[in-house]
């Protein structure tokens, strides 16, 4: 039996986001950016956050502000984010209505939400695995309910969103580890103009049977008693089963797509019509009547709900907007590590290999921390990743903490924020530079701006690394170079070391950030193979050896006769270009400083600006193609900043402006840059 009074809080606060929806669409100059509101999904979506606990996670969309009401917000939290005010807990004036994140106690937790439709659904899926980790470990860190109940995650989501591939990347994770995750699927038959039978030809349900493991539920999501008792049901097997679920709940759209993509422009008459008899509201009215509520209190409960609705507009209205000096806050959380620590050259220790520097660099961190897990594509026990680079970590860690993946670079790269918010440190890997591309929606749309937009909650910390570069003949799909299109990207950070002990140094630093981190790990420096990288193998540094992140190297430094006599000039260069760059130096002994970047973001702009300053002659050496490129970029910024003490126009070296990297070995080593092509812009340079 349901007792009589949630049916009665179920009403007040389906009227409460009718009145809203109302005082909206009545005041549009006002409510000025865009929103959706919940008018015909109410029931199931206040079915559903009644029965959540304050050990869930709960990833709301951008229609289920009522959702948002049944957890216990007022409609003054949501109107602040609605009309971008300083006092919007949620983003501070970031981010659209109904967009929240929360991680208040007293309530179910909300990681980062996007607008992008149904990328969501692998950071949520990301959290089940997280829970189901710390389960696995007996972790302190697992909150559970007040009566000792297991947390649970609902991933909310329109049924439109279901034919995205990412969707289909969480479904697979999902039912492959049994996580606790319940995927609340709203069916409105719309996406936005577009009918559920011009671009699908199956619903959530349906597509859900091709998903072995996953279990499902159709409910009528307009009848909040059914609905309330399905989800009851769904969530006590979640609670006690921790298996995935799939609940399709067909609901009506009584209002806009968007306050900006209006009912009227696509929707017919019969239509709407169709969609009006399935009012949440007016049914359970009715069933509140039948129970015996008599007419008087249900006026008197709306009377309630308009005043408290229009107060709080009021307010929200009044309320300041944010500070301009605000706009560059919480772009990245801080990170404790500032300083260069430990010893870098310990006495005694042998020269090791750049990739077994990050070996041994992940093992000390999983040795220390029981919250760091590492996957990826053939991480796993059978091979280490295919270029050795994990090689005895699941051995040594286990297969829960170091396992293999799918083919599946969304989830992958996804997934670490939803790990990242219960307190998982992931590292993860992307097999090859060329194949990060599928992970770009869920690095733009989700992770980079996490933390910008929830004001620090949610800062998103991970280490994603990236075998990348060519040598030997890797091809067209195992060379590219990706730094330029990462650093498009605000809110994540980028490493590139060029030896083992940066390579350590800059690991452990990583795993200290709170951030996202890419590290770009070159393919050809792995094992020196590569005539002339020799100087990458180093000295494995010390346990506790740590490399801040914006701090460049000065590699190899010029003679002061021959500086005073104006005849030296710098190489601003990273990965593979180090080692071109210093061979191509010995030409012109004591005239040419290398500088080695380390980290691509944040930037060494002073060491670069300072070296620029003293030689009046630089060259940016990259391996990428060159137009339009980082290199290019920072020869703009050295012009901009260095002007007056430049004697020669800043030159960029890269690879030619080719597609691809070939297959060929001869036509790879015509497209890339090498010792000599560097050779030749010094001698151009230092006789300018």
């Amino acid at each position: 039996m349901i007792d009589q009074q949630i049916f009665v809080s179920a009403y007040r606060l389906m009227y409460t986001a009718k009145t809203m929806a109302e005082i909206y669409e009545a005041n549009r100059q006002v409510c000025k950016y865009v929103h959706s509101t919940s008018r015909g999904h109410e029931a199931i979506q206040l079915a559903t956050a009644f029965q959540l606990l304050n050990c869930d996670y709960v990833s709301p969309y951008y229609r289920d502000d009522c959702m948002m009401l049944g957890m216990g917000y007022e409609p003054y939290d949501l109107m602040l984010q609605l009309l971008t005010k300083a006092g919007d807990s949620f983003s501070g004036g970031r981010s659209y209505y109904s967009h929240p994140n929360s991680l208040n106690p007293d309530r179910p937790k909300i990681i980062h939400q996007s607008s992008a439709t149904g990328m969501q659904a692998i950071p949520t899926t990301g959290i089940a695995q997280g829970l189901q980790y710390l389960e696995s470990i007996y972790s302190p860190r697992l909150q559970k309910g007040p009566n000792d109940e297991n947390p649970l995650v609902i991933c909310s989501l329109g049924d439109s969103s279901i034919t995205e591939g990412e969707v289909s990347e969480a479904f697979q994770f999902a039912v492959l580890k049994k996580l606790p995750v319940i995927y609340l699927v709203q069916d409105n038959q719309w996406g936005i103009s577009v009918s559920s039978s011009e671009s699908r030809t199956m619903d959530a349900y349906e597509y859900a049977e091709g998903f072995k493991g996953m279990e499902r539920m159709r409910v009528d999501g307009t009848d909040f008693k059914k609905s309330y008792k399905a989800m009851g049901q769904v969530i006590r097997d979640v609670r006690l089963n921790r298996r995935p679920w799939i609940v399709h709940a067909k609901v009506s759209l009584l209002n806009h797509h968007t306050s900006g993509v209006r009912k009227e422009f696509y929707r017919s008459d019969d239509d709407l019509a169709k969609h009006a008899k399935n009012d949440p509201i007016p049914k359970l009215r009715h069933l509140l009547l039948q129970k015996g509520l008599h007419e008087d209190i249900i006026l008197q409960l709306e009377q309630k709900v308009v005043m408290q609705v229009e107060q709080d507009f009021k307010k929200a209205i009044e309320s300041p907007d944010p500070s301009p000096t605000s706009v560059m806050e919480h772009v990245f959380a801080p990170t404790t590590v500032s300083e260069e620590k430990g010893e870098r050259e310990p006495e005694g220790r042998e020269k090791i290999m750049m990739v077994d520097a990050a070996l041994f660099a992940i093992r000390e961190i999983m040795e220390e921390d029981e919250n760091c897990i590492f996957f990826g594509q053939d991480v796993g026990r059978r091979l280490g990743g295919v270029f050795r680079e994990a090689a005895t970590l699941a051995e040594q860690f286990g297969d829960h903490r170091v396992f293999n993946t799918a083919i599946q670079e969304a989830y992958i790269i996804g997934s670490t924020l939803g790990l990242n918010a219960v307190g998982i440190k992931p590292i993860v890997e992307v097999q090859f530079a060329d194949y990060i591309y599928p992970g770009f929606n869920q690095l733009v749309t989700e992770i980079s701006k996490s933390c910008y937009l929830s004001m620090g909650k949610f800062p998103a910390g991970a280490i994603i690394r990236v075998p990348i570069g060519a040598y030997g003949g890797g091809g067209p799909y195992h060379s590219g170079c990706i730094e330029t299109t990462l650093l498009s990207i605000k809110g994540i950070k980028i490493a590139y070391p060029s030896n083992a002990a940066d390579m350590k140094g800059l690991m452990k630093a990583a795993y200290l950030d709170p951030n996202p981190v890419v590290m770009l790990e070159h393919k050809g420096l792995y094992w020196s193979k590569v005539p002339g990288t020799e100087d990458a193998k180093r000295a494995e540094p010390s346990y506790d050896y740590i490399l801040p992140f914006g701090k460049a190297n000065i590699v190899l430094s010029v003679n002061d006769h021959r500086l005073e006599e104006g005849s030296t000039c710098c190489v601003v260069t990273y990965g593979m270009g180090v080692y071109w760059a210093k061979k191509a130096a010995q030409k012109f002994p004591g005239q040419v400083e290398v500088i080695d970047l380390r980290t691509l973001y944040p930037l060494d702009e002073e060491l670069v600006f300072e070296s620029v300053k003293k030689h009046g002659k630089c060259l940016v050496l990259t391996e990428e193609q060159m137009n339009n490129s980082f290199a290019e970029a920072l020869a703009g910024r050295i012009s901009k900043n260095c002007f007056q003490y430049l004697d020669a126009p800043v030159e960029v070296l890269g690879a030619l402006d080719l597609p691809a990297v070939p297959l060929n070995i001869i036509l790879e080593e015509t497209m890339l840059p090498n010792a000599k092509k560097t050779a030749d812009v010094l001698e151009k340079l230092i006789n300018y």
